[in-house]
């Protein structure tokens, strides 16, 4: 099958955290002709998440920071309760994941289930996300986390039945979050 487009542009617009572009292309229609778009498509590169539960105690490990894009569009205090996740960098998805576990939570964590991947946000940026489960031990908790540099996280040891109230009430409002409580629910790894 041939492209669907024809690249006609791409521009830089800023390359201050990550890369953004302006894109312009022409897109052949399924029903025939071809319209010309413009597209600003953010990269950052790939990312990994996990949701670390706890089958004995029917709990879940999660996250709470900071996040300017939620802060400026209408979360109040920019605080989003989330799974624990990073960036791959130039690791593979589960390299990354388990650094990111210690990092963040303090648990170091050996075995990953991984789940599946998917496009958080496809309409503008190129990232995909690998997502994973663990579960986890109080023993396997070796430091306080919180994370590194200049990340201030709380982490969070919920009852799964509160995350999943969380859901419906708003509190967890973030999507890869949703999706792997979701999973965990369907699987039935912390059912009362």
């Amino acid at each position: 099958m041939s492209s669907p487009i024809k690249l006609i542009e791409k521009k830089l617009l800023s390359d201050n955290w990550y890369v953004l572009h302006n894109y312009t292309f022409d897109l052949q229609r399924k029903q025939g002709g071809v319209v010309r778009q413009r597209r600003e498509v953010y990269d950052k590169g790939d990312g990994a998440t996990i949701l670390l539960y706890n089958r004995d105690k029917k709990t879940v490990v999660l996250t709470r920071q900071f996040r300017i894009p939620t802060y400026l569009n209408g979360n109040e205090s920019g605080m989003l309760l989330e799974t624990c996740a990073g960036l791959l960098d130039a690791l593979s998805p589960e390299a990354c994941i388990r650094k990111e576990v210690m990092e963040e939570t303090g648990y170091r964590i050996e075995q990953v289930e991984k789940l599946f991947e998917a496009y958080m946000s496809p309409g503008s940026v190129t990232e995909k996300v690998h997502f994973f489960a663990a579960e986890y031990a109080p023993s396997q908790r070796l430091a306080c986390g919180g994370g590194v540099d200049d990340e201030d996280i709380e982490v969070i040891e919920l009852p799964f039945t509160d995350a999943l109230a969380m859901i419906k009430d708003g509190r967890i409002c973030d999507g890869k979050t949703i999706m792997l409580l979701h999973y965990a629910q369907l699987q039935g790894w912390c059912a009362a």
